[in-house]
């Protein structure tokens, strides 16, 4: 693979940083960052991806797949999304401002 179309592969492998209570109260506590990623993205190329697109070292990543939950809205039964989840550890020193970032 050339590293042009690496390159390219990487810049979509993160989809939406996570911003919640929990993923607030992790990144305070455990200096971690939570991304919803591709369905079959790896460790390597979430690690890969945040220190290109984030120029930040990181430490570690957890990922994991959410199961969609099994919605009502009146007598309409649905379901939403499955999703994956990465959890990036980052090297002690280093933070991502999302405000900076291109």
């Amino acid at each position: 693979m050339s590293a042009t179309a690496d390159n390219s592969r990487l810049m979509k492998v993160l989809i939406a940083p996570i911003v919640s209570e929990k993923a607030t109260m992790i990144a305070e506590r455990a200096n971690q960052v939570a991304f919803r990623v591709l369905q079959d993205a790896t460790r390597d190329e979430v690690k890969a991806a945040v220190e290109l697109l984030f120029k930040v070292q990181v430490e570690s990543v957890q990922v994991l797949n959410q199961r969609g939950k099994a919605k009502r809205f009146g007598r309409y039964e649905g379901r939403r999304r499955n999703q994956r989840k990465a959890y990036v550890s980052l090297k002690e020193g280093q933070e991502i401002n999302f405000a900076e970032a291109q």
